[in-house]
């Protein structure tokens, strides 16, 4: 670290709230650190701005390769900008933490966005594990809030469980897809549909127009074969270009709409405490499951274990008896 670099809690607050990139850049990192002298820090930092955290719009936004994840946000998060918002962009990468890469890793795939002064673009943290991606992500997500960023958006690359964690960390999930000759309902799991508040069929322009427009109705369909996260609200099936910025103006229009009708009926208030409360358990999980795995005397068990379970010469219950109990765990 540079000598110019924070090394308190309250250098880092100061950092943040003063909305310089640099410092707000380094903030995120310190809350991403796995060093536990950075940890506490962190915590420190992020208790005293929880009073200036709260107030964004957090939007979760997946779908499947080829949806056109990157060029919808570039124009939304534009589109939003331009009207006064002060975007922020994360991402939950799980692949990330195996390749070293980053899903955000290249800007260039949101060339507008990246070099806009009101956005803030932040690559998945690397070298984690899913539940650590997760537990940075969430904080970062209060880190930009007190630097005075109104919209979040969360993106995911749509693989399993990352889905499920980043609709369990945001206000609204959107589920993107691309209209295709109908094999696309496939290829969505019922579970990703469950998730959803909203699914826009993406690239409806040119001579696509009429195809998105079908799949469009083929989803309507099959959501109502999906019970409804919340009484308040039936999620809506719509068509957006990002390239001809058609839609966007619209689905915008869908989200205000949501907030405010969560917020009469007081699910708004209702959802976030929910979210902090299984937010508190998932790292109380993901801490303990770190700590065994990393126990010497687990650890020497494991590789000899595992291949007697594939060898068929203990039940997966015993090998998990053994653990514990390697472990210290009471039998």
């Amino acid at each position: 670290m540079g000598p110019n670099t924070p090394t308190t809690a309250t250098d880092h607050i100061d950092g943040v709230l003063s909305g310089d990139r640099a410092k707000l850049a380094r903030a995120i990192t310190l809350v991403e650190s796995r060093n536990p002298d950075h940890f506490k820090t962190a915590q420190d930092m992020l208790v005293a701005l929880l009073p200036k955290t709260g107030k964004s719009l957090r939007i979760g936004v997946s779908g499947l390769p080829g949806a056109g994840k990157s060029t919808f946000i570039d124009a939304f998060g534009t589109m939003l900008t331009a009207t006064g918002h002060k975007v922020a962009v994360l991402a939950v990468d799980p692949t990330s933490s195996r390749t070293g890469g980053s899903i955000l890793g290249d800007k260039t795939r949101m060339a507008r966005l990246s070099i806009d002064e009101n956005a803030f673009i932040r690559p998945s943290p690397t070298g984690g594990t899913l539940g650590g991606v997760t537990r940075a992500t969430r904080e970062t997500i209060l880190v930009c809030e007190a630097a005075g960023f109104d919209v979040i958006l969360v993106e995911t690359v749509g693989v399993g469980q990352s889905e499920t964690s980043v609709a369990e960390m945001v206000d609204f999930f959107l589920v993107l897809m691309i209209a295709g000759g109908g094999d696309e309902l496939q290829g969505i799991k019922k579970g990703v549909l469950e998730l959803a508040d909203m699914i826009a069929i993406t690239k409806a322009d040119a001579d696509n127009v009429n195809r998105a427009a079908l799949t469009a109705a083929d989803y309507q369909h099959a959501l109502r074969i999906v019970t409804p996260n919340s009484p308040t609200w039936t999620p809506p099936v719509v068509t957006i270009s990002a390239l001809q910025n058609t839609g966007l103006d619209a689905l915008w229009e869908k989200i205000g709409l949501f907030k405010r009708l969560m917020q009469e009926s007081g699910e708004w208030g209702t959802r976030r405490r929910a979210q902090l409360i299984r937010w508190m358990w998932a790292m109380v999980d993901d801490r303990l499951m770190s700590t065994l795995r990393a126990d010497p005397k687990v650890k020497s068990l494991t590789a000899t274990l595992e291949r007697d379970i594939s060898d068929g010469k203990v039940t997966a219950s015993l090998a998990a008896e053994k653990i514990l109990t390697a472990f210290g765990f009471p039998t």
